[in-house]
């Protein structure tokens, strides 16, 4: 039997999920000749420098290092801000090609072969319909700290909730739990707020309502609360500005926002599971995961104050920014 933290929030689980994550960051670096740079320069390197020898992006090359740091594969250390990466001694032993005890060819066969190949496990055991819905991943992942997330702060100060980009709906309908008095629109593309009405939502929340656009091109609804549950870290710098600006246009004097995000760490050092995120984000979206430090920044540019990060110790944590 699992033990009562386990069921409280299963740590080992998430874990196992990021498990490919993992293996294909060792693996890139390994293909990129990372550890190779930085067993022959015999100096530790920056990012900058490592991206320039190795013919990468400075962007993508950053988060990479960091996630091995995560791993314990790189070790950094921070000068005038700037951060200087070193082999570990597993990886200078294991990972590098000129290494007599090397498993470089071993992680590429891995890496080329057998990750390939394992993208068809499922259908190699059985023939089933497709894996669930993006929306039942996000819900069912919600689950796990939604609570959490929503009493890092007193939000029964804000009445009026908007929920920008709320998809499932699921914090909606824990807020409306846990708050009594708050109602909240979930603002969303047509087609998200089709499903979540079918299928995640029931008609007699009666205190939930709705409302179609697209929180970039449309106007967005008057609250005096905005949740953005993991959406800045999905676009770059520059649309999660222009969408915080239309926020704080649309707050109600003394409203707030909430972002709910994953947070790395001020030196980024960690968590490992917010550097394999953010590396992710680099596969899949435009943005990437952020400090608090420069959350507060993204915050205070568009003028929100008052501005207090707090963490629940599980995945999800939450910044609140006063107008």
């Amino acid at each position: 039997m699992g033990s009562s933290e386990d069921l409280d929030f299963p740590k080992k689980l998430i874990e196992y999920r990021d498990g490919f994550l993992v293996s294909k960051t060792m693996f890139t670096a390994c293909e990129l000749g990372v550890f190779d740079l930085l067993l022959e320069s015999e100096v530790p390197l920056s990012s900058a420098v490592i991206a320039q020898h190795l013919g990468s992006s400075a962007d993508g090359m950053e988060r990479l290092l960091s996630a091995c740091v995560g791993l314990k594969l790189l070790e950094v250390d921070l000068k005038n801000e700037e951060a200087f990466y070193r082999n570990t001694e597993l990886s200078s032993l294991y990972l590098t090609r000129s290494s007599p005890k090397s498993l470089y060819h071993m992680m590429m066969f891995y890496s080329q072969s057998m990750y390939l190949c394992w993208h068809y496990l499922t259908d190699a055991v059985r023939s089933e319909e497709e894996m669930i819905t993006f929306m039942h991943c996000m819900n069912s992942l919600w689950h796990l700290c939604k609570k959490d997330v929503l009493t890092l702060f007193d939000l029964s100060l804000f009445p009026n909730v908007c929920d920008l980009g709320g998809c499932s709906g699921a914090l909606a309908k824990e807020c409306i739990s846990l708050y009594p008095a708050s109602t909240v629109t979930i603002y969303d593309l047509p087609k998200v707020l089709q499903i979540a009405k079918k299928h995640f939502i029931s008609p007699d929340e009666h205190r939930i309502s709705f409302q179609e656009g697209d929180f970039f091109e449309d106007s967005i609804p008057e609250a005096d609360l905005y949740i953005l549950s993991r959406i800045i870290n999905n676009w770059t710098k520059r649309k999660g500005l222009h969408l915080l600006e239309k926020v704080y246009k649309a707050c109600k004097p003394g409203g707030a926002v909430l972002l709910v995000e994953e947070l790395l760490n001020e030196d980024r050092s960690g968590p490992v599971t917010s550097q394999l995120q953010s590396l992710n984000m680099l596969v899949l979206l435009e943005g990437k995961e952020w400090t608090p430090a420069e959350f507060n920044k993204l915050l205070t540019a568009v003028g929100f104050k008052d501005i207090q990060v707090r963490t629940t110790g599980k995945i999800f944590n939450a910044i609140l920014g006063r107008k």
